[in-house]
């Protein structure tokens, strides 16, 4: 085995880094939750749960709507990893699905899956692709005076405590006293005017 030899740990950090930039890239929580609301759903009417000797059927009359409605939950979670310009689609469609099936199959597969696709389709709406940052070096901040700011570490130029008039940037007027004359202490206190 040579020094430069990493094993199976290169191999798994680049699938991990991968998998990673493919999952942010797309709703992915949303598509997972909306692939595993579809399986109590469409699982339970055509389950036998065995007690014992006990056997209890939870089929009802809608058994095919429930698989239907399985179906159709798990090719919109898909949808939603490889399709994500239909998101939004996707999402209310998944809403409305959940809400059918409340009243098709067993109340959503027992709300397991009605609560999953709920929460799936919520966060297939709400979900949009991030802005990547445009980080190119040629662009430089600059500074509200004008003068482009460095990367190298210097200190900020600073503003004179003279220069600074809190009143000035908003053009507001000097205060004026009852008698329609300036306030002689806030005129004092401000620095513009003294009083004589």
């Amino acid at each position: 085995m040579s020094a430069e030899s990493t094993g199976l740990r290169a191999p798994i950090r680049h699938w991990r880094l991968s998998f990673r930039h493919w999952r942010w890239g797309r709703p992915f929580w949303a598509g997972l939750l909306t692939l595993l609301a579809g399986l109590p759903i469409a699982y339970f009417p055509y389950a036998n749960l065995t007690l014992g000797q006990l056997t209890v059927r939870m089929a009802t009359t809608a058994g095919s709507g429930s698989l239907i409605i399985g179906v159709l939950l798990f090719v919109l979670g898909l949808t939603m990893w490889f399709q994500n310009a239909v998101r939004i689609f996707a999402g209310v469609a998944t809403i409305l699905l959940a809400l059918v099936s409340l009243v098709v199959s067993n109340f959503g597969g027992f709300l397991i899956g009605f609560l999953l696709a709920l929460l799936g389709g919520a966060l297939a709406v709400a979900w949009a692709p991030g802005v990547p940052a445009t980080d190119t070096p040629e662009e430089k901040a600059e500074l509200p005076d004008g003068t482009p700011h460095s990367d190298g570490g210097e200190a900020l130029p600073t503003v004179p405590a003279q220069a600074y008039d809190p009143m000035e940037p908003y053009g507001l007027p000097e205060p004026v006293h009852a008698g329609g004359q300036p306030d002689e202490e806030t005129t004092e206190e401000n620095g513009r005017h003294r009083a004589g």
